[in-house]
């Protein structure tokens, strides 16, 4: 399957992504959008991605352009560094999915792409530039250091003192500026885990068998909390001192009261425990960063977004213990993790004490590797078109009392839980999310509902 936009960039596999392509979608890219003159590239820790962004940076330096290359970075530090600048940038990740894949995340001056972008991105690769004289090459290693910055100024240097937090380094791009980060912020930090190959974490969706070294490691090193990110590091996760890994829609709220967010933008996907904290409003969105941006943009007033993989988009100036922090319109991994530490520290409880307050509603997600996008469409289609075929595929649920088909099916039952199905919007994988009134029930719904998906597609 050729390269294609998904939910968050252009991703494909690493054998499509020829120096021809990535020069191609570039060249599009910045003859239909905005940019500043000049464009911001950063990579991730992928053994492609060096190659890729070189091919990146040629383009935009054909196009006339001046090309900032700022390296191995977070995509939030990029994303941060280009909009203060207003000017554009081009992330090389695939974020979460395997090393066989790769991709590119585009912004604006202003921030990510939204999907109309996308459509005029692939129009504009049609057409042919003039010849221009080659721009620039300008390396930048300042950004690093200001995203580092923007958490230790909002929340202060003792936010996180006498805290032990482990850092599960692997892979991802964020590992040494999130110890850096915790560490300036007060906390003993543990690293663990470093990795010289690429490993794809998916903050959204935590097999077993990490979920049970995660706690092994709390208990080992008696850790107060262990975090890490996606590839990427626009995504967090974080496991409270239990060795219990704290759900991304679960953050998202956290992170959204300890700044005073009035309005929430989040995808149909995440836990509804958020409806009833008292929020001014609450409006979902299909599954996306465009679309929860989209959705902020139009909410205005003191507005933020999260999704369930646990990204955090700031939509207004906010103030931390410390100081403001700047809106930053792009899914993000640091104030996730940060702040729901912060308030439990400054509250006196653990973060499993702050998390147990919350209304007991707990979700659950994984996935199927290798399902094709055509064959997930196509099941979801004939159960969302034919409620014969829904009930006998939940023949063993609670009646059906809801659908909703904002992105996927999502079924609500007479019991309270919930059953999401959809394809993935970056691979062949068809993904489950479950909701319900206790982790394991949860937990249950989301492995049966996979296992009998396996049983129609696999």
């Amino acid at each position: 399957m050729p390269p294609k936009f998904g939910t968050s960039g252009l991703r494909g596999l690493v054998t499509d992504l020829t120096d021809t392509l990535v020069a191609e979608y570039t060249c599009a890219f910045l003859r239909a959008c905005p940019h500043g003159g000049a464009v911001h590239v950063g990579q991730d820790l992928r053994a492609s991605s060096p190659q890729i962004a070189a091919a990146v940076i040629g383009a935009v330096r054909d196009m006339g352009l001046r090309a900032v290359d700022h390296g191995a970075l977070p995509t939030p530090a990029l994303a941060l560094a280009s909009m203060g600048a207003g000017q554009a940038a081009i992330m090389v990740t695939g974020s979460h999915i395997p090393a066989d894949r790769n991709g590119l995340k585009f912004y604006l001056p202003t921030g990510e792409i939204a999907k109309s972008d996308e459509q005029a991105i692939l129009a504009a690769l049609e057409t042919v530039s003039d010849p221009a004289p080659q721009g620039d090459l300008v390396p930048e290693t300042g950004a690093l250091l200001a995203y580092v910055a923007r958490y230790v100024q909002a929340f202060g240097t003792t936010a996180l003192a006498g805290l032990r937090i482990g850092v599960y380094e692997h892979s991802s791009v964020a590992r040494d500026v999130l110890a850096d980060a915790l560490a300036q912020m007060g906390a003993e930090v543990v690293p663990l885990a470093r990795a010289d190959h690429f490993i794809p974490v998916d903050t959204e969706a935590v097999d077993a068998g990490t979920r049970e070294m995660l706690k092994r490691w709390c208990d080992a090193h008696a850790l107060d909390a262990l975090v890490s990110t996606d590839g990427d590091a626009d995504r967090p996760m974080v496991v409270d001192a239990r060795g219990t890994l704290v759900p991304g829609d679960v953050l998202g709220p956290l992170v959204a009261q300890a700044l005073g967010a009035e309005r929430i933008c989040t995808p149909v996907s995440s836990n509804t425990l958020v409806d009833h904290l008292g929020f001014a409003l609450v409006i979902r969105t299909k599954i996306g960063s465009p679309y929860v941006i989209a959705a902020m943009e139009e909410a205005q007033s003191k507005v933020a977004g999260y999704e369930a993989n646990g990204g955090f988009l700031l939509g207004f100036a906010a103030q931390g213990p410390a100081g403001e922090i700047a809106p930053l319109m792009t899914r993000d991994c640091l104030l996730p993790i940060v702040a729901p530490l912060a308030m439990a520290r400054a509250k006196g409880v653990s973060l499993a004490e702050l998390v147990s307050d919350l209304p007991p509603r707990f979700t659950a997600a994984d996935r199927i590797a290798g399902i094709p996008t055509e064959a997930s469409n196509a099941f979801i289609t004939h159960l969302t078109g034919d409620a014969s075929a829904r009930m006998a595929f939940f023949a063993d649920r609670a009646a059906e009392t809801g659908l909703d088909l904002t992105d996927g099916l999502r079924v609500s039952f007479g019991d309270g839980s919930v059953i999401h199905l959809r394809p993935s919007g970056n691979a062949p994988e068809f993904r489950c999310y479950a909701e319900a009134e206790s982790v394991e029930r949860a937990e249950m719904l989301m492995r049966e509902t996979l296992a009998q998906v396996a049983d129609r597609l696999g």
